[in-house]
Parts: structure tokens; sequence; C-alpha cells
């Protein structure tokens, strides 16, 4: 399980280190000790490491913070950077659908410990590898506050973006809090619109730079989805690559789960039927019908997941003969919106507002197709997830759904989902009701239901992609060029 999670990238960085670590690289991942992250051990050695941060004085001060030992997993080191002043909150980036007004300084204090972390390795880190907004800063500083430090000489920096559309954008006032020289705020370095943004830094100062599908990578570099930022990723194209993300099948596999009532796979499905038996009942169906479909969703509640294409099909869609399960938790509006939906349907619309990882698990196992309507999609994962569970995937193509859904026709065989394209309520109608009418022909149903049990999105492939990048990285510090 993840120290803390919001969204994918948790589960990425649980998967990818473990993958890499069993390639024979040492992998070490430093994170912020949350409150709702279980303590560790203090490492005797650094019960107070010193952070070179100052809130408002902007040549000068110190925070400091202490290192908890988060142990081994499959051959991966975890640290825990333990800055109570900005860590030891409710949530992790804010509350009450409210940024942190801070979350510039808490992740400018996370990016600097971590660099000193490192200083006290005997060995320097031949690549760092930075996951979005929060961590853009270290490339920032290696080239800034760093650069004459012969530690990090031959340490390269890659910067993996899980969603552009989060930038970390904050008011240029921000920057001597953050040790950052204001000559950097101009249209080729930190500013944006009249504003800082981190995101935008972490892009231009990093060695190299990588999506989480090829797709997406593509997508970024246009105006539809660059938020801004299109022109900087056309800048930076060549330093640029896809890589979409893998699975961890430990967790998420039909036949082995522990949290589902019955273990199924592909030579037999018996179980199947009884985990959408048990979670019709969980979600307070009384006498439901086993032969209606069950569409599933588990999301962030967020306009990005194409919420407002369900509203705007929501009375068709609830004229259909399906059940809808629907489990996540995010922007009020979204919330309530289900909530309503869930009281003018209260036998078909079945909604918990929540984070709860035993039901996702359920609702994988127990529907039979799973909605991924999405705006955009940088990769995602619950539809790698359903094709391992014959969850029939219906995606808008878009990123990694695109990436990883092939489109079902009548003709073929080799299709794994029904994919649209058009956003709009009226394409979403279209593709669901053409799921539903295979679904309606079991013979062919369960055809596409192995289809997608069969592909192996194992973090195999993926994991040699990254240490590839690593290995050209490397070679290039020591003065050979990149291909």
């Amino acid at each position: 399980m993840p120290f803390s999670k919001t969204g994918g990238l948790a589960d990425v960085v649980g998967a990818l280190p473990k993958a890499l670590a069993a390639c024979g690289h040492d992998v070490v991942v430093l994170l912020p000790r949350y409150r709702v992250t279980k303590p560790g051990p203090v490492l005797p050695s650094i019960k107070s490491l010193t952070i070179p941060f100052s809130l408002g004085a902007p040549a000068s001060g110190f925070r400091f913070a202490a290192v908890q030992d988060g142990e081994d997993t499959g051959g991966v080191r975890h640290y825990l950077i333990d800055c109570p002043e900005f860590f030891d909150r409710s949530g992790l980036y804010g509350e009450n659908g409210e940024d942190y007004p801070d979350n510039a300084e808490r992740f400018a204090a996370f990016s600097l410990a971590a660099l000193e972390l490192m200083k006290r390795s005997a060995t320097p880190p031949d690549v760092i590898h930075c996951h979005d907004w929060q961590s853009s800063l270290v490339p920032l500083y290696l080239r800034t506050l760093y650069q004459r430090d012969p530690f990090f000489a031959r340490s390269s920096v890659l910067l993996t973006i899980h969603n552009l559309g989060y930038q970390g954008v904050f008011p240029p006032a921000v920057l001597p809090r953050l040790s950052i020289d204001s000559r950097l705020y101009t249209i080729d370095g930190l500013e944006f619109y009249g504003k800082v943004n981190l995101l935008k830094g972490g892009i231009l100062y990093s060695d190299f730079l990588n999506t989480v599908s090829p797709t997406y990578a593509r997508e970024i570099q246009t105006k539809e989805f660059g938020h801004g930022l299109e022109g900087v990723m056309q800048k930076r194209s060549r330093r640029l690559t896809g890589i979409l993300n893998g699975v961890d099948y430990e967790p998420w596999n039909p036949a082995t789960d522990p949290l589902i009532p019955a273990n199924y796979n592909p030579e037999d499905l018996a179980g199947k039927l009884i985990c959408k038996k048990v979670l019709l009942g969980k979600m307070g169906v009384v006498d439901a019908r086993l032969d209606r479909p069950v569409a599933g969703i588990i999301s962030r509640f967020d306009k990005q997941k194409g919420f407002d294409l369900i509203a705007g099909a929501a009375s068709e869609l609830m004229a259909e003969d399906l059940y809808v399960v629907a489990l996540g938790t995010g922007d009020p509006i979204y919330e309530q919106f289900f909530r309503g939906l869930a009281a003018r349907y209260p036998e078909r619309f079945l909604v918990k507002i929540a984070y709860d990882n035993v039901l996702a698990h359920q609702i994988e196992a127990g529907s039979d197709l799973f909605l991924m309507p999405s705006r955009y999609e940088p990769c995602g994962l619950n539809q790698m997830y359903s094709l391992k569970y014959g969850t029939v995937p219906v995606v808008r193509a878009t990123g990694g759904l695109e990436d990883s859904v092939r489109d079902f026709d009548f003709n073929g065989e080799g299709g794994t989902g029904f994919k649209f394209v058009e956003y709009s309520a009226a394409a979403l109608l279209g593709v669901l009701r053409r799921a539903l009418a295979v679904y309606r022909q079991p013979e062919m149903w369960r055809r596409l239901m192995a289809n997608g049990m069969q592909r192996d999105f194992s973090w195999t492939v993926s994991a040699a992609q990254y240490a590839s990048i690593y290995e050209d990285l490397r070679r290039e510090k020591a003065g050979v060029q990149m291909a």
C-alpha cells in the first residue's frame, strides 16, 4: 500500500521503483511524511536535517526536519522527510476543496530537504527522478543554489509529468520565500501570465522529460491539451517521450485478490457473477437483477473526468437497462451531482462519496463495464485494472485510454473495449449503447472479456524504458552523446 495517496501517482511511485529494483538498479524513494503516513523510526544519524530555506528573509535562514526510515519494500529503500511545520496537516495538498496557501513553500522545503539528504550519501545519484510540480524545484535548485556543488556534478534530472493540468502557479511575491533569484522571472523562465509557474521551471531545467503515455506526450504539445504550456513543451520536444504506466498485478489480480468476495480467472468466470451479486447487495440493491449490466465508475470527481458528459446524458443513460455504481471524491459540484442522481434513481444509480480501496476492488470485480469518458487522461490505471478483471472499459480515445484500449468491432476479435472520439454527451451515449448491444450477445461478450484479461500491462516493459533513459542520461553526463 502507498504511504499516502490521492490518485494514480501513488500507484506509480509504489510500483515503478520495485520493478527497477528487480532489474538490479539501486533505488531510493524520498517522500514527505504527511500526517496520514504511518510514522517510521527516526534515523539516528539524521535527527535534524538542515534545510537552507527561509520564509520572509530572501537571502538566509534555515528550517529543520528529521528523516524517518520508511523501511525497505521490494528491494527499495524509503525515507520520509518529517517537517511538521509543513506536512503535519489533515490533507496532502489542501482541505475542503481548497489548496493550502503555502504549498509553494511546503514543496520547496521538501525539495531542498531531499537534496540535502542525498548529500548524506557516500555516492551521488546518477539520476534524480522527480514527479509533477511538487518536486519541479529540484532541477531549478540544481541549476542555481547547487550549481557549484561538486556532489551533484554528474547527477541528471528526469521529470515525469503525470498531469499537465496541475502546474503549481503562485504570485510572483513567492520567489524570495523560495530562495529563487527574481531574475528568473521572465517569459523564458518561470513567468506564466503574470504569475510563477513551478512546473514550467521543472520542464525548462530538467535534463529529460516524460509523460505517462505516448499519446499524451503528443497531446500536450497542442493548444487543446497544453494548458498554456504547449509552446514550452514544443520547445523541449526533443527531450520528451511518453511511457505508458504499468500495473502492479500483485494487488490487482482477480485470481488472487483477497479483497473481492470470490476469485476468478479467464478459464473460470463463475466468481465474477458472485462478485456482482455481492457488490449490488453492498450498495443497497434489493432483489438485484444479475442479468442487468453494471457500469462501474471509480474516479476523482473532477471536470477532467468527463462527468459533465454523464450529466448531459443522465436521463437517457438511466433509461437504459443497467446499474451504475460510482465511487470517488473531489469537486463538491460533482459530489452533489452524483448524490442527486442517487436520490433520483435509488435502485439504479448507486453512489459512495469516499476513498475506499476495498470497495474499489469490488467494483472492478463486480462490474460488467467501466466508464471513463475523460476530457483528457494522461494515462489512467483503472481501465487497465478493468481489463484484468474482465470488466470491459468504455472510454474516450485520449491519452493513455487511447493507448491501452483496443476498440471492438463486430467483425473483429482483437478488441478489448469501446472508444469514442467526440467530446459530447451524444457520443458517450452512442458508444455505451454499442457496448450494451454486445453485452446482449453472451458469446461475443465473453470473447471480449477474454481479450482484455489476456493483455499484460505489467511494469516490466515500462521499467525497461525508464532504465534506458536513466542509462542515456548517465552516459551523457559522462561525456557520451545521447542518441
